[in-house]
């Protein structure tokens, strides 16, 4: 559909032909709104701040919708000046109000989001028209709503992040990529999990107010063992994240990813794996059987102490020194899956403890300080 010589000259006339925002006033309205195309339309005012601070935003809309004009336009009307009429036809109370028309003229407020992603979201699900924006890939951290916060969240089994936020919030934009690198540190854990959810949305007012939240960004810790909530009051940086996260959940996580060097580590077998690695041939059965003992306390998380100890109990000294070689080579590479990766890392500590001595017991340190002493 082309549209009629006045709505070109009112275009014309306020400068606006280089947007692809459709500027309305009372003699144009008809020619675009009700006449088969659905739209958005901006009800603003000229001295509106937050009119200003959507501005840009509003331009980036239309320009997403430029390649699709005759499915769909994005207007906006000064509803304080030549279009006042319109703005009191339309019930407009306060600026900006948004409004989406369908092709007949009927209306409804638009009430999601300010932001870009929640603007084509929102006109994309209406019309099934696509944007020429490139959807950015999915976050790391799972975003929920109402219908499925419990089931998340409160399951005892987990212990959980939840970062509770509002589209227009500037310290939650602010915060936002190191809540998600952090949330990609943390993918593998399965039972420590970091989330969001929208609270400023209309949908999720219940949980906004069942968990006392009024302001933005509110996180809350909720543990296995308190599906009340914490709130969470440290810093907001990737590596204060994986700190908290790291004490809260037992886990063991790098802020540079992967996994921490201490990962897999035990100190009872840390110490037999020392002893054996010193020791000549004919004892390191006995410590190998002490460890295999001590393996039934521990369960799996012994298996691969005791596998060096095969792989070396015949006095097979080469080996140490080639899969450490060949262990860090493949850390180095990172290009295996991130799973495979945190196995490698945690076989890499664990064959280090062979070859690192334990820290010196400290009761034995004073014995041995007080008889220099003397």
């Amino acid at each position: 559909m082309k549209y009629s010589f006045s709505l070109l000259l009112a275009a014309l006339s306020t400068g606006a032909s280089a947007s692809n925002v459709l500027e309305l006033n009372p003699n144009s309205w008809d020619d675009v709104v009700g006449q088969g195309k659905p739209g958005l339309v901006e009800f603003f005012a000229t001295w509106c701040g937050h009119c200003k601070n959507l501005a840009p935003t509003y331009e980036q809309v239309a320009d997403a919708y430029s390649h699709v004009k005759d499915k769909v336009f994005v207007a906006k009307v000064d509803a304080d000046g030549v279009g006042k009429e319109l703005g009191r036809k339309y019930g407009v109370t306060g600026f900006p109000t948004l409004k989406w028309f369908d092709g007949k003229g009927n209306y409804e407020p638009y009430e999601s989001g300010r932001d870009l992603d929640s603007f084509t979201s929102f006109i994309t699900g209406k019309t099934g028209v696509k944007s020429s924006i490139k959807p950015p890939p999915p976050p790391s951290y799972r975003i929920l709503d109402y219908s499925n916060f419990d089931e998340v969240v409160l399951d005892p089994k987990k212990d959980v992040l939840v970062t509770f936020t509002a589209p227009w919030c500037g310290h939650c934009k602010a915060m936002k990529p190191a809540y998600e690198k952090a949330a990609t540190i943390f993918e593998n854990e399965n039972n420590c999990m970091l989330v969001n959810i929208d609270a400023d949305d209309k949908k999720n007012e219940a949980l906004k107010t069942r968990f006392g939240i009024s302001g933005f960004p509110t996180i809350k810790f909720f543990p296995k063992d308190n599906k009340d909530g914490v709130v969470y009051e440290g810093g907001r940086s990737e590596a204060d994240f994986v700190d908290f996260l790291n004490e809260k959940c037992g886990t063991q996580r790098s802020v540079n990813g992967g996994l921490l060097d201490t990962a897999g580590r035990l100190t009872d077998f840390d110490v037999l794996a020392n002893k054996f690695y010193a020791a000549s041939a004919d004892l390191r059965d006995s410590i190998y059987k002490e460890a295999l003992t001590l393996s039934s306390t521990v369960g799996d998380a012994s298996k691969h102490y005791l596998r060096v100890m095969e792989k070396m109990v015949n006095g097979t000294e080469s080996y140490y020194e080639k899969e450490s070689k060949r262990l860090e080579t493949i850390l180095k590479k990172r290009t295996l899956a991130p799973a495979k990766l945190d196995e490698i890392k945690i076989k890499s500590n664990i064959l280090r403890a062979f070859g690192e001595k334990p820290a010196e017991d400290q009761s034995e340190s004073n014995i041995r300080r007080a008889a220099a002493e003397l």
